[in-house]
């Protein structure tokens, strides 16, 4: 990639840092108490955080394998996944600013149909893996948690969610999904001249993305299902965070029944906070999510609030690092030494 273009996006991910530190709910007075309060717990946090990123890069790393040969080394994808993801809690729509930047890193290395493919299939995996997880946290909250009608009604909503989105995903992922979305977007007001051009300059490279799209499911299963588990796997890891905050006010005796608690804390938040996907950084769409979800199962204002600012404040450590890490390591000959 081009210093110039490199250069774009820090600046835009700079500037995303400092709005999010002045879009905190509360006083810096409060922030700083909330940081001391947690501790130790914060470090865990963070680096829960890292082994999670680790677990992305692994998946990505994988993808990439099941289509030829991965000539570059794990910490060299781990810095553009942390990098990727950064940008992604910057910008409107999520994948709008993570996944240009992670197929434009790996052009160089592996071509760029196969960058192409490849963040596709990682950002389609990412998102399939959540479908899962959502389905997951209405199983649990059927089984241990009490039900009364207008629970069964929202929990009835987001099964039907999950299975439509999971059978769409299936298709794609049998299909593919490049061509079909570039012609939906031909069909779109104001955009339809500028996609037919851009549909029939590249309609070749689209087709071949199909098709490595399709393959991967078809005929690397175990890649596809390698994958897959890492992925839905680290959504579990990702509960521990919250499971980590709940300790600090059940005095570090909370045990399987707060893991629980945290997985469906997580589920529904975070199925709340992508339902609002155009809004950047996710603000009011996480902290709305935290207050319904922690108020749910019982648990004060104080403790969904608390929760928050400590997602936050992780948040903003691993963006800056990871704008951080799009400036160091640029050198291609260093980023093919495998380690």
């Amino acid at each position: 990639m081009k210093s110039r273009t490199r250069n774009i996006f820090f600046i835009f991910g700079a500037v995303a840092v400092v709005v999010m530190l002045f879009t905190f709910d509360v006083s810096f007075v409060t922030l700083w108490n909330d940081i001391l309060r947690a501790g130790a717990w914060i470090f865990a946090i963070l680096g829960m955080w890292l082994i999670l990123y680790m677990l992305n890069a692994l998946s990505w790393r994988i993808i990439i394998k099941g289509s030829g040969s991965c000539p570059i080394s794990f910490l060299r994808l781990l810095k553009v996944t942390v990098t990727g993801f950064a940008l992604n809690y910057a910008t409107p729509a999520g994948l709008m600013g993570g996944e240009p930047y992670k197929i434009m890193e790996m052009s160089p290395y592996i071509g760029g149909r196969r960058a192409t493919s490849s963040v596709l299939l990682f950002a389609m995996m990412h998102i399939f893996s959540h479908l899962w997880f959502w389905l997951t946290g209405v199983v649990l909250y059927v089984i241990f948690m009490p039900l009364d009608v207008p629970m069964c009604i929202l929990l009835s909503v987001i099964l039907a969610f999950c299975i439509f989105g999971i059978y769409l995903f299936v298709k794609g992922y049998k299909n593919g999904m490049v061509v079909k979305t570039i012609s939906l977007l031909c069909r779109i007001p104001f955009l339809k001249r500028g996609a037919r051009k851009f549909a029939d300059e590249h309609s070749e490279d689209f087709e071949k993305i199909d098709s490595q799209i399709s393959e991967l499911q078809s005929q690397n299963t175990k890649s596809f299902y390698a994958s897959f588990f890492l992925e839905y796997i680290g959504r579990f890891l990702q509960a521990f965070e919250i499971y980590f905050m709940l300790q600090i006010f059940m005095d570090n005796q909370g045990g399987a029944h707060a893991y629980l608690e945290s997985v469906l804390i997580l589920a529904f938040t975070s199925l709340f906070a992508n339902l609002l996907f155009f809004m950047p950084l996710q603000l009011g769409g996480r902290e709305g999510g935290f207050a319904m979800s922690t108020a749910n199962m019982g648990m004060t204002s104080d403790i969904g609030m608390f929760i928050s600012i400590i997602c936050r404040v992780r948040e903003l450590f691993w963006t800056s690092i990871g704008l951080l890490l799009m400036k160091v390591g640029n050198n291609k000959k260093l980023s093919l030494i495998h380690i």
